[in-house]
């Protein structure tokens, strides 16, 4: 998405309000929609994604396994279907796409001065293929893994600013709630 693409602006309801360019979203704080989708399989793995160093935020840190703005016009579950075509290369079938969780939080980034004010909605999605079978969308994501969720929250601190999503307490839910999953779709 370029930082001249139109997002909507969302109030403390996430109702749209209006619409801006990306960039002055993020340089004046405005309120927007973001999606994740987190892919898991059946081992009770999560696939990351480590983000390109030629990224303007985050560069080279692990992230979701999907992420992105909500497009406008579109509505979460349609973002996130149209992300994970995008980034990796997967045909989400909407139906088995479920809701983990919805968010409104607040990051200021002091390396690009920018303020993402945003509703995030993150799903999980099962996928048991092959790593090898996804298809990297390059110049955005430089690697992917399937991580241990177990690992994950046992992450000593020191490894956790290898990780984009341990700058919020969120995600601890998110992999809480998606171990939950595997548990009972497998056990």
């Amino acid at each position: 998405m370029s930082k001249s693409q139109k997002l909507n602006i969302v109030d403390e309801n996430d109702k749209i309000i209006g619409e801006d360019t990306r960039e002055s979203v993020h340089k004046k704080g405005l309120l927007h929609r973001e999606v994740h989708v987190w892919i898991y399989n059946n081992k009770g793995e999560v696939l990351l994604q480590k983000r390109s160093l030629n990224k303007d935020t985050f560069p080279g840190l692990w992230d979701a396994s999907v992420g992105g703005h909500v497009e406008m016009g579109d509505s979460y579950k349609q973002s996130a279907i149209k992300e994970a075509k995008e980034e990796i290369g997967i045909i989400i079938d909407k139906n088995k796409l479920v809701l983990i969780t919805k968010n409104k939080n607040k990051y200021n980034d002091k390396k690009t001065k920018t303020i993402n004010s945003k509703f995030t909605v993150d799903y999980a999605y099962e996928y048991n293929g092959l790593l090898n079978n996804l298809k990297i969308e390059k110049d955005k994501i430089i690697g992917l893994e399937f991580w241990s969720i177990n690992k994950i929250l046992g992450l000593p601190e020191k490894d956790k600013k290898r990780f984009i999503f341990f700058l919020s307490k969120d995600y601890i839910d998110i992999f809480r709630k998606t171990r939950e999953l595997v548990k009972s779709k497998h056990l």
